[in-house]
């Protein structure tokens, strides 16, 4: 039986392209001040050796990058983390950079053997989106390599007794703009709707924490149900999912403080925890929850907390033959085909994957005016408040 040929090495193409070992390892790690005639004869030596730079074997020498970053976030499958890690990988790419993306569907154990198979694969940097149960012990992890956490902050990395952000959320129709801000409080505002206790304890961010990029959860769920007031709702239901979820604490938070700054006066809004549920893991409990509800009278609108519950709220009005008023955090596809189309607090997804991504290569390029006192600063973007018509009766 014939042995298996050796791959070719970088001797091997110097030695036909007729140039030194150096020249080639500077044509492969992108150098451009080679001489044309001499790049153009190592391609074409690449190309009939078959070679192929291991960029795995170079990141494990001091000073050389795999150009590779990993993306941890918590379901594909969803569109919004669809969108986000298309736009991270979008600016990454432009870099010269390789996004390798992951999914802990939530599972705090899976998302800690995923960060951990990444860094031994010795990516340059990591992106997390930590799950509802973090166990991954970042204030005691060693031998990280710089990271941004995404959409939710990571345990013991964020001020649990912050101000709001001065941005808030835009009224109806406004351009989104980021801003720099420290995100806000997670503690509930009033009624006794049970929680985990699972905000961030006030505590520095792990060493490798680069920033922070999160949306006004809060700010876009008050101005939502601030609209469905406004429109003569007084029996808004909260459907959502876990308040495990630090996005969930954050918007129970801001449909709380609509109410309780619209309780005064005659026909002030119902404020009970009956109409909190944070039960709705998925749209076809969403819609059984919402099924369960319609005809009794004891709600009048929806504020759907994620985009799988405007689906389900969506289902459950179909199956009904009815419809209550409805805002949803975070758009979707289908919400323009809708009749009325579906008004929701839109984020700018793009923006917060590209915000992520430009702070970690600030990072690892070693820029100065990034790297410093304010490296691991939280940007807090705004929503925007799409109305299509099913805020009203």
């Amino acid at each position: 039986m014939n042995p298996m040929p050796k791959p070719p090495t970088m001797n091997d193409v110097a030695a036909a392209a007729g140039v030194s070992l150096k020249t080639v390892s500077r044509h492969v790690n992108g150098a451009t001040n080679i001489d044309p005639a001499l790049a153009a004869r190592i391609a074409a030596a690449i190309v009939s050796l078959g070679y192929r730079h291991n960029l795995a074997a170079a990141s494990i020498r001091p000073g050389r990058s795999a150009k590779v970053i990993g993306l941890v976030i918590s379901d594909l499958a969803n569109p919004y983390w669809a969108m986000l890690a298309r736009s991270v990988e979008r600016t990454l790419s432009a870099n010269g950079y390789l996004l390798m993306t992951v999914s802990s569907e939530e599972d705090a154990e899976r998302h800690r053997l995923l960060v951990d198979r990444l860094v031994a694969q010795r990516v340059d940097g990591l992106i997390v989106s930590p799950p509802r149960h973090d166990t991954t012990g970042w204030q005691a992890a060693a031998g990280l390599p710089p990271l941004v956490a995404i959409d939710r902050p990571l345990v013991g990395g964020v001020d649990a007794g912050a101000a709001p952000p001065s941005t808030g959320s835009a009224s109806p129709d406004d351009s989104a703009r980021s801003a720099k801000a420290t995100p806000p409080a997670a503690s509930a505002s009033a009624g006794t709707t049970p929680r985990p206790d699972t905000a961030p304890p006030a505590a520095s961010a792990p060493p490798a924490v680069t920033g922070t990029v999160l949306a006004d959860n809060r700010g876009g769920a008050e101005a939502a149900t601030r609209e469905l007031l406004r429109h003569g709702a007084r029996h808004v239901l909260f459907l959502g999912d876990s308040l495990e979820l630090h996005t969930m604490r954050e918007r129970l938070d801001g449909y709380r403080r609509a109410l309780g700054q619209a309780a005064s006066g005659t026909g002030s809004p119902s404020s009970s925890d009956d109409l909190v549920v944070t039960t709705a893991h998925s749209a076809a409990e969403a819609s059984a929850i919402l099924g369960g509800l319609l005809g009794t009278e004891r709600i009048d609108a929806v504020f759907a907390a994620n985009n799988r519950s405007s689906i389900g709220a969506l289902e459950a009005f179909t199956r009904a033959g009815t419809r209550l008023p409805l805002i949803g955090f975070d758009d979707f596809e289908s919400a323009t085909l809708m009749r009325p189309g579906v008004s929701v607090v839109a984020q700018d997804v793009a923006s917060m994957g590209e915000t992520a991504a430009r702070t970690l290569l600030a990072r690892l390029e070693g820029s100065a005016e990034t790297v410093g006192p304010s490296a691991a600063s939280v940007t807090v973007l705004p929503t925007r408040l799409v109305l299509r018509g099913s805020e009203r009766p």
